[in-house]
C-alpha cells in the first residue's frame, strides 16, 4: 500500500485500475487490494506530505547535514531541474502528476523531486515502447529477466508483482512458442533484438531533458551525484542481491 500509494498520490483520489495501467506489470488485482482504501487512511496530499518527510529524514540520515547542505548538492540540484523542467508531458501521465506538485525549498529535496521527474518521465516512455512493440504485462517481466541484467530474478519479480505461477508459465510458454525465449528460459536472438528496439525507443524518449542540458553539464551532475549514489548503496537500507549489486558497481 505505502508503494503504490507514495507513486500514485500525485494523481490525486486515482483509482486502482487507472494506477495498474500506469505501472503496468504490477497484477491489477494486487493495486485493487489497496487503493482506493489508502485514501480512505490517508488523503493524497497527505501522503504526498509525507513521502517528502521521510525522503528528507532518508538523506539527512544517510548523507549526513555536511553532505546534504553541500555546494556539491546545491549544484546538482540546479542542473536536474533544468533536465527535469525540460521534460515534455504530453503521453506521460506519471510525470504530468509529478510535475504538478511544488518544488520543494531545501536543495537535496528538490535534486530528489527533479530525480523522480526524470524517473517517472523515463518510465512513462518505456511503457510506451512496451506497448508499441506488443509486449504485455508478464512478457515484459519475463523477457526483462531473462535479459540476466534484471534487479530482480523471475521468481522475486512474479511474487513482488503478485502474478500466479500458473500465469507466469502460461507466458514463458507463449514466449518459447513465438520463439523469443528458448526451452531453457533464455531470450533467443529474435527476443534480444526485440528488447533491444525497446531500450531504445525508451532511451530516444527519454533524451530531450538531457539534450537541454548538454552533454557538459549531464557529465557534471552525474559526477555530483556518484558519490550521493555510493552512500546510498553503502547504507545497506536497499534489497541486496547480485542484480542490484551489479547494477549498483556497474
Amino acid at each position: 500500500m505505502a508503494y503504490f500509494a507514495g507513486r500514485a498520490a500525485a494523481l490525486g483520489r486515482a483509482s486502482s485500475a487507472a494506477v495498474a495501467a500506469m505501472l503496468y506489470n504490477f497484477n491489477p488485482a494486487l493495486v485493487a487490494r489497496h487503493l482506493p482504501r489508502a485514501w480512505d487512511l490517508a488523503s493524497p496530499e497527505r501522503v504526498t506530505e509525507a513521502r517528502l518527510t521521510a525522503v528528507d529524514r532518508a538523506l539527512s540520515r544517510i548523507l549526513g547535514d555536511e553532505a546534504v547542505g553541500s555546494p556539491e548538492v546545491a549544484e546538482a540540484a540546479a542542473l536536474a531541474r533544468v533536465a527535469a523542467e525540460a521534460c515534455s508531458p504530453e503521453g506521460r501521465p506519471l510525470y504530468a502528476a509529478h510535475a504538478e506538485l511544488p518544488w520543494p525549498r531545501e536543495p537535496h529535496l528538490v535534486l530528489w523531486h527533479a530525480i523522480t521527474l526524470l524517473r517517472e518521465h523515463r518510465g512513462d516512455g518505456h511503457i510506451t515502447a512496451l506497448v508499441g512493440h506488443g509486449v504485455g504485462a508478464i512478457a515484459a517481466l519475463v523477457t526483462d529477466t531473462a535479459t540476466g541484467g534484471s534487479l530482480f530474478g523471475a521468481q522475486q519479480m512474479r511474487e513482488h508483482r503478485d502474478w500466479s505461477e500458473g500465469e507466469w508459465d502460461a507466458e514463458v510458454t507463449a514466449l518459447t512458442e513465438s520463439g523469443l525465449l528458448d526451452p531453457s528460459g533464455r531470450l533467443t536472438e529474435p527476443g534480444r533484438r526485440l528488447r533491444s528496439r525497446i531500450e531504445d525507443a525508451t532511451d530516444a524518449a527519454a533524451a530531450p531533458p538531457y539534450r537541454a542540458l548538454g552533454a557538459e553539464r549531464a557529465e557534471r551532475l552525474i559526477a555530483l551525484c556518484k558519490p550521493l549514489h555510493d552512500a546510498v548503496v553503502a547504507s545497506g537500507d536497499l534489497p541486496a542481491n547480485d542484480a542490484a549489486d551489479q547494477f549498483a558497481h556497474g
